[in-house]
């Protein structure tokens, strides 16, 4: 077999001083590059297989541009890589989340249980595509596309805990203005309110609607979230003005417990909240 032969963009990047780019990208873009070149394929030739540009397959093997879900599929089917690539795809949505949030992230994949309180929006692990963009793109300072883009592709990405075997049990109590504040329009809102009712049927996951005129109650200085590793340790995190901080304390994460429990018999019981949320799509 001949030689595969660089195009003139492949050529021209080499030696230009990188941005910092995540590892896993990198790592990811190498092995994309080997691979090709074992099959005896241009950039081109890849892509036109694909269907993806040129610019893109290069911005992929560079690690300039992280591999979508889509890409990786096609391109481990083309170069008959069995997985291979397919295996690395977690590490590279993960790596699109914000730094300070990564190793939560990886400690949330693995999971045994894992219960959250979330007053203010709809928590992510259970947004749509269309509620995670909107939330992205009303982002301050704005973020580009292409970072919106990103951002939504990691947290969806993340939802694949729902469905992870062995299963995790999941809990959500949400605050009733999270479910009334229009994220997006209308389409946004009576879409997210129905995916939560199809997911509250799942087995492994509970949701409870806390009602806004609850008064006080053990949630209000703040979102958070409890877990439960694989190894049965517990762990807190919680979140403010995209400052995360995972808590390892056994007292604080105790209280989070106890929080939490007092919450879940303050909020509605999962029945009176798939009602509440039956509502508010019948009134749009």
């Amino acid at each position: 077999m001949s030689a595969v032969r660089e195009p003139r963009i492949d050529r021209a990047a080499r030696g230009r001083e990188e941005p910092d780019v995540p590892g896993a990208w990198s790592a990811y873009g190498t092995l994309l590059q080997h691979l090709r070149k074992q099959a005896g394929l241009t950039q081109q030739q890849l892509g036109d297989a694909i269907g993806y540009s040129l610019e893109q397959v290069a911005s992929v093997e560079r690690g300039r541009r992280p591999a979508k879900t889509a890409f990786t599929t096609a391109a481990d089917r083309t170069l008959e890589a069995r997985g291979v690539l397919e295996v690395l795809q977690d590490e590279v949505d993960r790596a699109k989340l914000p730094r300070s949030f990564r190793n939560f992230a990886l400690i949330e994949a693995e999971v045994v249980s894992r219960f959250s309180y979330d007053p203010l929006l709809v928590p992510g692990l259970l947004q749509t595509e269309a509620y995670a963009r909107a939330v992205f793109a009303g982002h301050c300072p704005p973020l580009s596309e292409e970072t919106v883009d990103q951002l939504t592709e990691a947290r969806l990405s993340r939802q694949k805990l729902i469905s992870r075997v062995p299963m995790a049990e999941l809990s959500f109590i949400i605050g009733e203005e999270a479910l009334r504040n229009p994220v997006g329009d209308g389409g946004v809102m009576r879409e997210q309110w129905q995916h939560l009712l199809a997911v509250s049927h799942l087995r492994n996951v509970e949701v409870q609607v806390m009602p806004a005129a609850t008064g006080f109650h053990s949630g209000l200085d703040g979102p958070f979230v409890a877990l439960e590793t694989k190894e049965h340790q517990h762990l807190g995190y919680i979140e403010s003005q995209e400052v995360g901080c995972l808590v390892r304390d056994r007292g604080e994460v105790s209280a989070f417990g106890l929080r939490y429990g007092k919450l879940r018999s303050q909020a509605l019981n999962a029945e009176e909240s798939a009602r509440l949320i039956g509502r508010l799509v019948g009134e749009t």
